[in-house]
């Protein structure tokens, strides 16, 4: 169950309640949200997918052999 929570003064605050009983323990894995954004516009990802290889320098299956590589005769 995610649940977003703004950490002050030591404190994480919840943005929403949750229906735990009193006292129940928990388990919490901290994933700061900036990391996944990193401040980029979509355009500038889409630019970075567009500039990536699409074969690696030492790859040596080739698209063109896709068929004959997954049904071979």
């Amino acid at each position: 169950m995610p649940v977003e929570a703004i950490y002050e003064q030591g404190t994480l605050r919840l943005s929403e309640p949750i229906t735990l009983p009193e006292g129940s323990k928990v388990q919490v894995i901290i994933i700061p949200l900036e990391s996944y954004s990193q401040h980029k516009n979509p355009l500038e990802i889409l630019q970075e997918i567009a500039e990536l290889p699409l074969e690696g320098k030492t790859d040596t299956f080739s698209g063109l052999d896709h068929d004959q590589v997954l049904y071979s005769k």
